[in-house]
């Protein structure tokens, strides 16, 4: 894999695909797709190929990028086993558990072809293809290199897989579980009309969080937005500690707090808008219970 221009294939046209591939065909290379949602007007009008099939996305790819959802993750490892060839190197961006990060490297490198976990450390909107991942495997300093080559902000972090993973799964304890804590704590207070003193104290033992400004917002927002992805990781990073024999207690909490929002917002016909405020999705689950 030269540091000229690169084709890639997306296996997975959601938030994360769809912006990899918006963004690399804009630097001028060849991208195509394959979601079994069959997203391809939506890859069209991006100028990314639509193809047909998973074989006939992966073809001549030189990076292959796995963005699927969590359960998902192992099937495309079966299916890139069968049809990558050496040379070739599957990319596995999904939040899944290091275990699991091994089991579809064992499957993709039986088969000739390179596997490399990359661990994304941020959501990927802002950042978009400059969104930072740790990168796992054999061929982790080269691909990284070459990633950074067409823009995207790639760093090697060990030649074993399992690692990056390892890192991202442990982050996301702190991360999606101080979004599950902050809607605990705020649909609480404001039943008991206590929000303003409960973030002003927030803001008195945590000054410069943003406790008083717009960080509950964002946070609850996450939720609100991406909670069955973030719910599903969790339970990703249950497997991660139990595997470890640490137990999930935390990890296991998170997920249940993260899907319930999501469900309860279906339940009672709200749906994420932006701006987004908490205060009335509290308010609108509050009102027709």
């Amino acid at each position: 894999m030269g540091t000229g221009l690169l084709k890639f294939a997306l296996i997975g046209f959601g938030e994360a695909g769809s912006i990899f591939g918006e963004d690399l065909v804009a630097a001028g290379h060849e991208v195509a797709m394959y979601d079994v949602l069959l997203l391809d007007d939506k890859a069209r009008r991006l100028g990314v190929r639509a193809a047909s099939s998973f074989d006939d996305a992966v073809v001549g790819a030189d990076v292959v990028i796995s963005a699927v959802t969590a359960s998902s993750s192992s099937d495309v490892a079966a299916q890139a086993a069968h049809v990558l060839r050496a040379g070739q190197v599957l990319l596995d961006i999904n939040s899944v558990s290091p275990a699991k990060k091994l089991a579809n490297a064992a499957l993709v490198e039986a088969a000739g072809a390179d596997y490399v976990e990359a661990a994304v450390m941020a959501p990927v909107p802002p950042q978009r293809l400059r969104v930072p991942m740790l990168l796992g495997g054999k061929r982790a300093a080269a691909v990284a290199q070459s990633l950074r080559d067409v823009g995207m902000n790639a760093t090697a972090l060990s030649d074993k897989i399992g690692v990056a993973s390892a890192v991202k799964m442990c982050r996301s304890i702190v991360i999606k579980g101080l979004e599950a804590l902050t809607l605990e704590s705020m649909l609480a207070a404001r039943r008991f009309g206590a929000e303003r003193e409960v973030l002003e104290s927030l803001n008195g033992t945590f000054p410069g969080m943003g406790w008083t400004g717009k960080l509950p917002d964002y946070l609850i927002s996450r939720v609100a937005e991406h909670g069955v992805r973030r719910a599903a990781e969790m339970r990703e990073v249950a497997l991660t500690l139990s595997d470890v024999g640490v137990e999930p207690v935390m990890a296991a909490a998170t997920a249940e707090r993260q899907a319930w929002l999501v469900s309860e917002m279906a339940a009672h016909g709200l749906q994420y808008t932006e701006p987004f405020a908490w205060r009335a999705v509290a308010d609108g689950i509050k009102k027709q219970e």
